[in-house]
């Protein structure tokens, strides 16, 4: 019978495949993005937690956008888990044209991009605070095609739309996901607003 692994199992593969610290930094802050929207969507915490997690445990074996997700599919399918699971984390790569039908498998495809950008601008921020950062200056950041510009904006823009979202509404329930995990992925949270 297909499962879903507990988040301690979810994150030792994680660990057994990911070795670099800026790529698990990226799976946690993925992982506390699903579960924001988990909580204001009526989603599945526990499961879209676990998507977060393991949405990138192939990248760095396989990060040629061909393989990537299509390898870490293989590796979640070999471990029976369960298709609710895997089909989020391949449609998260456009290239494999898997529909993104399910409410996890589009928040994945949003947010994915955007916990990398919001780190980022934290990052930058005096102090590395998060928790000071508001969503439009985070929209104001993505104008910038020079701040972080490996990050692909047209994903964020076509994953908010996908979800019916303002940009900014997307924006500030990450900033909130990433607040909650500020210390692990080496941020500062003086002055949060609630």
């Amino acid at each position: 019978m297909p499962t879903v692994p507990t988040r301690e199992e979810a994150l030792a593969l994680l660990h057994e495949h990911t070795q670099g610290e800026s790529l698990r930094n990226h799976a946690l802050a993925v992982e506390a993005g699903m579960r924001e929207m988990a909580r204001r969507r009526g989603g599945d915490e526990h499961l879209w937690g676990v998507i977060g997690l393991l949405h990138d445990v192939d990248y760095e074996r396989w990060p040629d956008p061909s393989e990537h997700a299509k390898q870490g599919a293989a590796l979640l399918r070999e471990r029976g888990y369960a298709e609710e699971l895997v089909l989020p984390i391949i449609g998260h790569n456009p290239v494999h044209g898997v529909p993104r039908d399910t409410d996890a498998a589009r928040v994945l495809y949003a947010i994915d991009e955007l916990c990398g950008f919001v780190h980022a601008c934290a990052l930058v921020r005096p102090g590395k605070n998060i928790g000071t950062l508001e969503a439009p200056s985070v929209v104001k950041k993505l104008k910038d095609k020079a701040f972080a510009r490996q990050v692909d904006r047209q994903c964020i823009r076509d994953g908010a739309a996908e979800l019916g979202m303002d940009l900014a509404e997307l924006c500030g329930a990450v900033i909130v996901a990433l607040r909650g995990i500020a210390p692990q992925l080496g941020l500062t949270l003086a002055g949060a607003s609630t």
